[in-house]
């Protein structure tokens, strides 16, 4: 009797600790999640005023689930574009993701199907929320909150574009600054982190350049030089670290 009074409070506690660790993750991503329902129900609108069907913009914010890939996928489709030109798009834009998956801590997410979908639901809002020293300790559970969330916000917002599409105005002054806004949080938190001055001016020198050189594809150029300009740093500090050896020895 004593035994199963003991296994039903332990399961209580996994329980408890369990909607403990959604109500983290909810509170983690709640700025991020409503950041992003201008840019969803800018999508939502879009997508209707092309000609697509309502339906399809859950599908496509359920299915695609890539932010301003989305947007130009919609362009893409209209336009019926090659299979070749879409996945050549879908590479250069997402290309940065690999990256993230080098520091995004994965390795929490012990279960097969939850590790697939913490793949797929990695954006940049979930990886800069995750990316502290010591949210690199969050469980399983916080991490697929915090993506789950996010993911469920881009849905419905998008959905709800589609849907209320005619009552919602073409311009609301300063609306489109959220997301911007919501970026530019998560840079100062991400160079709290590691502050890194070098980093931080190749970033933004990379943006400037890419702008001033290719604004049609600004963040495809600025994506590929600051690729190029961590590479080259790289290599110098590693030539740096060999050369300090040497001396050492």
């Amino acid at each position: 009797m004593a035994e199963n009074l003991a296994i039903k409070e332990a399961v209580h506690e996994v329980g408890d600790n369990r909607w403990y660790q959604v109500r983290l993750g909810a509170k983690n991503v709640l700025p991020a999640a409503v950041a992003v329902v201008p840019l969803g129900l800018a999508l939502g609108v879009l997508l209707v005023r092309v000609g697509l069907p309502w339906w399809s913009a859950p599908l496509l914010a359920g299915l695609v689930f890539a932010g301003s890939l989305e947007f130009l996928l919609i362009g893409l489709v209209v336009a019926v574009a090659p299979l070749s030109h879409i996945a050549l798009t879908t590479l250069l834009v997402n290309f940065r993701h690999v990256f993230y998956a080098i520091s995004f801590p994965l390795h929490r997410v012990r279960h097969k199907g939850a590790k697939i979908y913490s793949m797929f639901a990695l954006t940049d809002e979930a990886y800069a929320l995750t990316l502290h020293a010591e949210r690199r300790n969050y469980s399983a559970i916080r991490i697929l909150s915090i993506q789950s969330l996010f993911h469920a916000s881009w849905i419905l917002s998008v959905f709800a574009g589609a849907l209320l599409g005619g009552l919602i105005p073409d311009s609301v002054k300063g609306l489109e600054f959220a997301v911007t806004a919501l970026f530019v949080v998560l840079s100062i938190e991400a160079y709290k982190e590691y502050q890194s001055v070098p980093l931080t001016m190749l970033a933004l020198l990379s943006v400037v350049v890419a702008n001033l050189i290719a604004p049609q594809s600004m963040m495809v150029v600025a994506m590929l030089m600051y690729l190029l300009g961590l590479s080259a740093l790289y290599l110098v500090r590693k030539h740096r670290s060999v050369k300090e050896g040497q001396h050492g020895e």
